[in-house]
């Protein structure tokens, strides 16, 4: 089988081209029928280097999938090609949103690592978003907005950007930003003055075709650190998402979208304050409750006092907990506590002289649930909420008093 022709090596902004099929077979993809076809030659880019592959029409079938299998670029479609001459085209939006976002990567990498010395590692161009990600200590806010801002200079400056050809001696001699252990003629883009890097990708022909690059944010990866950007159009459409976002959040703060952290801090603070607040005053009744408690229960013969109560989902599960700690802390008294949703909660005091967690495990082995704890306090679920109270009251029966 003869080498397709990438057509898309010496004009990425071919929009239509023909071709000839030279071989169609069946193939399933994502669970539907579809057929593999392989041309003479093609516009169409496949997934490689970070890119995804390209969309588009080829005659009247709709190319689903591009893939790169050596020397033949296979073309995976929705209904079978005859052999032949035929017509392609190219999704162009998408081919120019990838474009910008590739090209905007190699500007970006390029800026990343000659101002800054943090060299890419990789690359992802995600439906959304795309991502590098760099080698070297933790870039910081002053890094990143300085590779953006250079970046974005030398879009302005419109430079025109290359496909050159050669061996990876001779791009090494031209200050090839990555080298390359390849043997034969490398394709590389070079950005006039600003970079040159091997790459079999599409690209647009002058750095203003990128548009702008917005650098959004910078998370720990393994031992890199992942730059999070966008390119072009897809910037428009981010900065306009965000700053949505900001206004929305802006007005149920009921403050101007400049004044959101300011805030935001003051809420969070407001926050933990009545949380704590909140914690305290559940404990403080938690504490109340059960000495009600205690003074209107009754003693068994073996002078165990035994506290079995089942409470509503409005009761926070806080309450639960220190409700049952509060009763344990008095000498020979156990707490069998539920809580309409499932929540079970044994307790005692180590006097009362029983075993909460086997208590717990005997109940979910009738009642279907999970949970364990220790011998004096044990925390479990059963998995029908319905079922609280038997639970509670099958506890009580198994208790020897």
């Amino acid at each position: 089988m003869m080498a397709t022709r990438r057509l898309y090596f010496d004009d990425s902004f071919l929009r239509e081209f023909d071709a000839r099929v030279l071989s169609c077979e069946p193939e399933g993809h994502n669970g539907a029928a579809a057929w593999a076809a392989v041309l003479d030659s093609t516009g169409l880019y496949p997934t490689s280097g970070g890119q995804p592959h390209d969309l588009g029409k080829l005659g009247d079938a709709n190319v689903l999938d591009v893939r790169d299998e050596e020397d033949e670029i296979v073309h995976i479609t929705d209904r079978e090609l005859k052999p032949g001459a035929i017509h392609g085209c190219i999704d162009w939006a998408r081919r120019l949103d990838h474009m910008q976002q590739h090209t905007g990567q190699h500007l970006l990498s390029a800026m990343f690592q000659e101002r800054f010395g943090r060299p890419t590692v990789s690359f992802h161009l995600g439906a959304e978003l795309c991502t590098v990600d760099l080698r070297g200590p933790e870039p910081t806010e002053e890094i990143l907005e300085g590779a953006e801002h250079a970046a974005n200079l030398i879009i302005q400056e419109d430079r025109p950007i290359n496909v050159r050809y050669g061996t990876a001696e001779d791009l090494a001699e031209l200050g090839v930003r990555k080298e390359v252990e390849r043997e034969g003629i490398l394709r590389a883009i070079e950005i006039e003055g600003a970079d040159l890097q091997p790459c079999g990708g599409t690209h647009v022909n002058r750095t203003s075709q990128i548009g702008i690059i917005l650098v959004r944010r910078c998370s720990r990866m393994r031992q890199d650190w992942r730059v999070e950007f966008v390119c072009g159009l897809r910037a428009e459409r981010v900065a306009r998402r965000d700053f949505q976002f900001l206004r929305a959040v802006a007005e149920n703060l009921g403050v101007a979208a400049e004044n959101v952290i300011a805030a935001t801090e003051r809420t969070l603070t407001e926050r933990d304050a009545h949380f704590k607040n909140v914690r305290a005053l559940l404990q403080r009744l938690a504490e109340a409750d059960a000495a009600t408690a205690l003074q209107t229960a009754s003693a068994h013969a073996n002078g165990v006092c035994v506290v079995a109560r089942v409470f509503g989902e409005d009761i926070q599960p806080e309450y639960l907990s220190n409700f049952a700690t509060q009763l344990a802390k008095t000498e020979k008294t156990v707490a069998l506590l539920g809580r309409f949703g499932g929540d079970l909660i044994f307790a005692q005091h180590p006097t009362a002289g029983h075993d909460m967690n086997g208590l717990l495990k005997k109940v979910l082995a009738k009642f279907e649930g999970k949970g364990g704890g220790t011998r004096d306090f044990a925390r479990g679920k059963v998995n029908h909420a319905a079922q609280v109270e038997e639970s509670v009251a099958f506890a009580e029966l198994l208790l020897p008093l």
